[in-house]
């Protein structure tokens, strides 16, 4: 409930850490999982005292319990150890410090554990967060790797010597981190996300060396699944295990088997694009090759052509048929002009013999009137009528006689 207090009336700090214990007090127990990190048990005192973790969420409580209840699962619980633990909050007023009591003590074991990622993949991929479609190709040549890996790990040196041994020219931009135990989860996932942050960075991989099922349940952490899916960057996931793959696996956009393989994978051996690309020269040149060796063919069937080998055959065998047609129109045309020149004679001739003039040549002559009208019959005329007489040399007057 609400306290009435002011500047003027404040509460001792004894009030307030009693009002919080008596709200704690009012808390039912509650079932807790969470991982060990510390664990203090002093010989011959009747309580141990225990930090119990969330690996998630770095968040850590405080946990006490009786020496007979930890002693039942003592064989079997150990640090690092994940438990389960049926507990009621209380608190310690002089200090001001929050803590549970435990009354029980339950390992979980790793079958239980399996069960649990089951779950959790099947949740994650029923969201589509395993999707094929999701994820992102790897660049052909990455220039600046980010790497997260535990601080001089088998792991760290493998990716590092086989990637360089690979494209000496690579470069890497190193993160790290715990890659187990309580603090993995969160330095990973601060690791991914600053090197995500990168522009430089083509490519993140994180490596990590086998274990058992227990040391790689960081990277199966659901935070650190949903971190990896929404990095921009191409994550791949380089982890050693059992059979049993972590969920980083799924999540990321490609899995190598080993730190070696995500090295082999994520970098090309410059032996082998030497390799192709030699052969690609060589396939190239051998296609120029081919093509102009087609080519001087084509070129060499048509040179050998009649038209293109003797361009003036053609002409040559045409030039006689050309000549014998133009004698032959010559005689045509000849024949023509001479026909028409003796029918042209003939004509002038028949002409000539059938004018007015040939006649009056034969001594004949023809009288006009004065009006120019030919006197064709004696009664045309009258007495003492002037006419005009025409012969072949010429022309006089005449008078009609009476």
């Amino acid at each position: 409930m609400a306290l009435n207090t002011s500047a003027d009336a404040p509460l001792p700090v004894g009030e307030v850490s009693r009002l919080i214990g008596g709200w704690i007090d009012r808390l039912g127990a509650v079932w807790v999982e969470g991982q060990i990190t510390q664990l203090s048990r002093r010989p011959g005192a009747g309580v141990v005292f225990m930090t119990l973790r969330d690996p998630s969420y770095d968040i850590s409580v405080s946990v006490t319990c009786y020496r007979q209840v930890f002693d039942a699962v003592a064989d079997v619980v150990s640090e690092g150890a994940r438990v389960v633990i049926h507990a009621k909050p209380e608190w310690y007023a002089p200090r001001g410090q929050l803590s549970l009591r435990a009354a029980e003590i339950k390992p979980v074991g790793v079958g239980e554990l399996l069960a649990r990622l089951e779950q959790l993949k099947k949740a994650l991929a029923s969201e589509g967060l395993f999707a094929p479609e999701r994820k992102k190709a790897l660049p052909f040549l990455p220039q600046l790797i980010g790497l997260v890996c535990g601080r001089a790990s088998a792991a760290e040196r493998d990716v590092l010597e086989n990637a360089r041994h690979r494209w000496p020219a690579v470069r890497f931009e190193v993160r790290n981190v715990a890659v187990q135990g309580v603090h993995a989860v969160p330095q990973v996932i601060q690791a991914v996300k600053e090197l995500d942050a990168l522009d430089d960075v083509d490519v993140i991989i994180v490596a990590r060396g086998g274990g058992s099922v227990e040391d790689l349940l960081p990277f199966s952490d659901e935070q650190l699944v949903r971190a990896v899916v929404s990095c921009r960057t191409p994550v791949v996931s380089a982890i050693g295990h059992e059979p049993d793959n972590p969920l980083l696996d799924y999540a990321a956009d490609l899995r190598a088997s080993t730190p070696t393989d995500a090295a082999k994978k994520v970098v090309p051996d410059v032996g082998e694009e030497y390799e192709r690309v030699r052969f690609l020269q060589d396939r190239a040149r051998r296609s120029v090759l081919s093509f102009i060796e087609r080519e001087e063919r084509g070129l060499a069937h048509a040179l050998a052509r009649p038209s293109i080998e003797d361009p003036h055959r053609m002409i040559d065998e045409r030039e006689d048929q050309v000549s014998a047609l133009l004698d032959r129109a010559r005689r045509c045309l000849g024949h023509l002009l001479d026909r028409a020149d003796s029918e042209l004679s003939h004509t002038h001739a028949r002409v000539v013999g059938l004018s007015p003039a040939a006649t009056l040549r034969r001594g004949y002559a023809v009288l006009q009137k004065a009006d120019g009208h030919v006197v064709r019959a004696p009664d045309e005329v009258t007495a003492e009528e002037p006419l005009r007489a025409r012969v072949a040399e010429g022309e006089f007057t005449v008078r009609v006689d009476a």
